[in-house]
């Protein structure tokens, strides 16, 4: 069985599931400022994890995550256990955020989802720019965000500017934010700037 980690009002108007990445658990600091930062901008916020992650918790201990495919299965019960009953986006940080953009498609079409929010999508394994994972978002349907940091070694500004994407993508720039949206002191921005930015880009595109 599916269990959530809620942050927001109940009564919100619209409800946002997260899913973690690759190597970080659904209570992570990078995902707990990014959970808040949305709560207290009125919506509803669920997280879970895949079961490779909830293992981690027993005493199994820690295990590889599996490739993306194999993980969409479970997004996409993780769906249907939420049962939602406002409009819900779907949408996770990294490898979270790209599971969920492989379902987001068919999510739509049965009329499950509003839209896919990503929080640093891994566009490519760092230095490796050439093995994109931007095949699916070409023709991608659902209306997306993508919030990225300017200087994320899983797909710089001057990368991505160049992949062939869908017109239902948009792309929340970040300035100096690393794969976790945090930005260097020098740049005058912060973390906390940057998460009440997205919140701010969530409800101009989700109203």
């Amino acid at each position: 069985m599916t269990e959530f980690l809620f942050d927001g009002p109940e009564d919100a108007s619209l409800t946002i599931l997260l899913a973690h990445g690759a190597g970080a658990p659904m209570d992570s600091g990078s995902m707990n400022a990014a959970a808040k930062a949305l709560a207290e901008a009125g919506f509803r916020v669920a997280r879970f994890e895949f079961a490779y992650m909830a293992s981690r918790r027993g005493p199994d201990g820690p295990k590889p995550p599996p490739k993306a495919e194999k993980v969409m299965p479970e997004y996409e019960a993780a769906i249907a256990a939420l049962a939602a009953k406002t409009p819900l986006v779907i949408g996770g940080k990294s490898m979270g955020g790209r599971v969920a953009s492989m379902v987001a498609d068919k999510m739509l079409a049965e009329g499950r989802i509003v839209g896919l929010l990503c929080l640093g999508y891994p566009f490519h394994p760092p230095g490796r720019p050439e093995q994109l994972r931007t095949a699916h978002l070409k023709d991608l349907k659902t209306p997306a965000l993508i919030a990225q940091g300017t200087r994320d070694q899983f797909g710089t500004r001057e990368e991505v500017e160049t992949y062939a994407l869908s017109p239902e993508i948009s792309i929340l720039w970040l300035e100096d934010g690393d794969h976790d949206l945090k930005p260097r002191k020098a740049s005058g921005f912060s973390t906390a700037d940057h998460l009440r930015t997205l919140a701010q880009a969530v409800a101009d595109k989700w109203p």
